[in-house]
């Protein structure tokens, strides 16, 4: 068994509770080169075994943990009082591990109405006093439990209604918690009122792990919690899932087309089996409002494939999907070529495929891509939600017309087939560049793109808004974004540049660009105004910084033709370049730019 199978839904919790020394070692040699993230767990019970597995979780996404803990139970002295410890960690991501239990005051059946609204002000204060300082002193992403509820309710099915019942007073707080959510960028909850429910509530709040150990849960049900938080934190660091590419037969609808004809294929009300493929269909064109694009890959007859798409009680349309592969070749060759006309990783991909043979093929030739387990259409939507591939943490406009944004790109590239010259291909276009300082209504996508960008990506600097924010407000910082539209449609904000000015030179910390528009001139674009803004800034020099990752090899002599000349290199293959502004010579990419 592959050390991923474990993390495949459902969990296997047997295994990752007794191997998880033996799953983490192979989890490094999987991955020599992770992000290395510093991670705060303030708990309000015990949290070792939290952390264990909050630790798994992580790498399988690529992201080593340091972990600080608290003392049992100091979870609020901590952030209201600081210790050495914590305030020398500076964690990157602080979670805030609570439950029920850490509820001071419930009410009472003597509870006034008056009593009860003061007691529910005062639990919200507690929290929100907490979550302020520890966003005053370490300006990261907080992640806040809501609460659970006990496996009893005092007053039976009252519980919920009557404001005395501590099943209403405990969702009238996490209402509160979530109205602060709303307000307040960079804080996430983790939703452990539905974990519980999901994983039944008898078995998650079994007494016995509190008492014997102060677990808050059952041991089985940490790993669940510690899916739940990472995904969290692997969304907020651009590791989620970008596309799903879904089989058709028997998988976006009943039968196979080509054999039962469209008549003959099971999808839409008529029958119980459509019911549930048409409901399948429909959960997978919702995934398109969270910006996940879709594409189609198939061993059929194109012919048969669209007429399936077509069907008139069917959801998904072919325009839904970005890219339809419905052929003989072997799908991981398809999924190959969908990643390549796309510009993505093939691990920005799930397959999903009710055939077992077919998944294992895509498992062992393209690593990376995730392969859930499709087992009866009933439980398909269950097994891509419960994957947790594409949390959102943020949603951007960019998101919301991504499929837009990839329709037109294959226009562009049907356009450069009939070009024989490509630089007559741009002009073609009419591009049209947009580039500006950092302003406060692209600060959320700025930030995102930080974290979401990794092959063109000069540092791989992971930034939140607030990092975004500090840049922006500094005056000893450049900070340029770039938006390209052209005849097609609108790419929006595709690329971001921040250097560090000290003195007379300019330190390049953060250049990246969405690979959606590689060579469009939109580099040099981007260079040209930098140069010229540097220059206005007194800089001579500007100096260039290449970090190296298993993504963005193929920026590492992206300075070089630029005209900087390299100065330094480690044995890391970390680089150092160097550019003298006076020497710099417009590169006057065939654009109109607005500044």
């Amino acid at each position: 068994m592959s050390v991923m199978d474990c993390f495949q839904y459902p969990l296997d919790t047997d295994q990752l509770l007794r191997k998880k020394r033996r799953i983490r070692r192979e989890l490094l040699a999987q991955n020599p080169h992770p992000l290395k993230k510093r991670v705060a767990i303030l708990g309000g019970s015990t949290t070792n075994e939290v952390a264990d597995q909050l630790g798994l979780f992580l790498l399988q996404y690529g992201i080593e943990a340091e972990f600080y803990q608290s003392e049992y139970a100091q979870y609020w002295q901590d952030a209201m009082f600081g210790t050495p410890e914590l305030d020398g960690f500076q964690p990157d991501v602080i979670y805030i591990h609570t439950t029920w239990r850490n509820i001071t005051n419930f009410p009472t059946t003597s509870s006034t109405v008056g009593e009860i609204d003061a007691m529910l002000d005062a639990e919200y204060e507690h929290f929100s006093a907490m979550w302020q300082a520890l966003s005053d002193k370490f300006h990261c992403p907080i992640i806040q439990n809501n609460f659970d509820r006990p496996n009893y309710r005092l007053m039976g099915n009252r519980d919920i209604y009557d404001p005395r019942g501590r099943s209403n007073f405990i969702s009238r707080l996490n209402q509160r918690f979530y109205q602060y959510a709303a307000r307040h960028e960079d804080f996430y909850i983790n939703d452990i009122d539905y974990l519980s429910a999901d994983y039944g509530l008898t078995a998650w709040g079994d007494a016995f792990y509190w008492h014997m150990y102060k677990y808050a849960m059952c041991l089985d049900a940490i790993p669940s919690v510690a899916n739940s938080i990472a995904n969290i934190i692997k969304s907020i660091y651009g590791k989620n899932k970008k596309a799903l590419v879904l089989d058709l037969d028997n998988t976006l609808w009943g039968g196979v087309v080509g054999d039962d004809g469209v008549d003959g294929i099971a999808v839409g009300p008529e029958v119980p089996e459509g019911q549930v493929y048409a409901e399948f269909q429909s959960y997978c064109k919702a995934l398109k409002s969270i910006g996940v694009i879709l594409a189609v890959d198939s061993k059929n007859d194109e012919a048969n494939a669209l007429a399936g798409l077509n069907h008139p009680d069917g959801v998904l349309r072919p325009d839904d999907f970005v890219a339809i592969k419905a052929n003989w070749d072997n799908k991981d060759q398809n999924l190959r070529a969908i990643a390549d006309e796309l510009s993505l990783g093939v691990d920005s991909f799930v397959f999903a495929d009710d055939n077992p043979a077919e998944r294992a093929i895509v498992a062992a030739q393209l690593p990376g891509v995730a392969t859930p387990v499709l087992d009866g259409a009933e439980n398909y939507i269950k097994t891509l939600d419960h994957g947790g591939y594409f949390e959102v943490t943020t949603l951007s406009g960019e998101d919301l017309k991504k499929t837009e944004l990839y329709h037109a790109n294959a226009q562009r590239r049907q356009a450069q087939a009939s070009f024989a010259d490509y630089n007559d291909y741009l002009r073609s276009l009419e591009m049209k560049a947009t580039i500006r300082g950092f302003e406060s209504i692209y600060i959320q996508r700025i930030a995102q793109l930080t974290n979401k960008s990794n092959q063109f990506n000069l540092t791989t600097l992971r930034c939140s808004e607030d990092d975004i924010r500090t840049m922006a407000d500094n005056p000893n910082w450049l900070c340029l974004y770039g938006k390209l539209a052209d005849k097609f449609g609108d790419n929006g904000v595709v690329t971001v540049v921040a250097g560090e000015q000290e003195g007379e030179i300019l330190h390049l910390r953060l250049w990246l660009m969405s690979c959606r528009v590689l060579k469009r001139g939109m580099e040099d674009a981007m260079m040209d105004c930098l140069v010229q803004d540097a220059c206005a800034r007194g800089v001579k020099t500007i100096m260039g910084y290449y970090y190296p990752t298993a993504k963005n090899a193929m920026v590492k002599d992206f300075y070089g033709r630029m005209g900087f000349a390299q100065i330094a290199a480690d044995e890391n293959g970390n680089t150092t370049w160097q550019l003298d502004v006076a020497s710099y010579t417009l590169n006057h990419p065939p654009m109109t730019i607005e500044r």
